[in-house]
């Protein structure tokens, strides 16, 4: 006789397994910690042992539920891919395409400006441009630090400047 019978549980075991099923079907809908689905297994190795009267009841017991899970990922696999749950988890919503999008702020409007440098530039440093503290880099000339500079261009993100008094 099986644990299930000698004890009664026969109630309890099937209480497990739905149990255990069903957790482990939320944690393939939501992944994550992994708690419902290590609870659910939990759950469902005990439902096994608490109903099964042989080692063969028990193996068809766990490829039922192999089954009955291995079906449930496909359905959650289709509905992730085309269905209710696709439409959900994806972002349907477009960027026009005549919006522009830049990683590089737009520098221009600094071109001519005098500031002071921070820095030694060797060729690159810092500098200050009315309060405005600005990476930069001379046209490869040493420049003291203290020096007036004055940007000559700006390329991306490149802000390139010389010595005012080398004029």
């Amino acid at each position: 006789m099986g644990i299930a019978l000698f004890a009664g549980f026969g109630w309890l075991s099937l209480l497990c397994i739905v149990a255990g099923i069903v957790l482990v079907i939320i944690e393939m809908l939501q992944p994550g910690i992994g708690a419902p689905g290590i609870i659910g297994a939990l759950l469902l190795i005990a439902g096994v042992i608490l109903y099964a009267q042989n080692p063969l009841q028990a193996l068809i017991m766990v490829m039922v539920i192999l089954a009955i899970l291995g079906a449930a990922l496909v359905l959650i696999l289709y509905s992730a891919s085309k269905g209710r749950l696709y439409r959900r988890i994806v972002l349907h919503d477009s960027i026009e395409d005549d919006t522009e999008f830049s990683a590089v702020e737009d520098l221009n409007y600094f071109v001519g400006s005098e500031g002071r440098a921070l820095t030694v530039l060797r060729p690159s440093g810092t500098a200050d441009f009315n309060g405005v503290k600005l990476d930069v880099v001379s046209e490869g000339e040493y420049i003291p630090k203290d020096s007036i500079i004055v940007i000559t261009k700006v390329e991306r993100n490149r802000i390139v400047v010389r010595r005012k008094n080398s004029d």
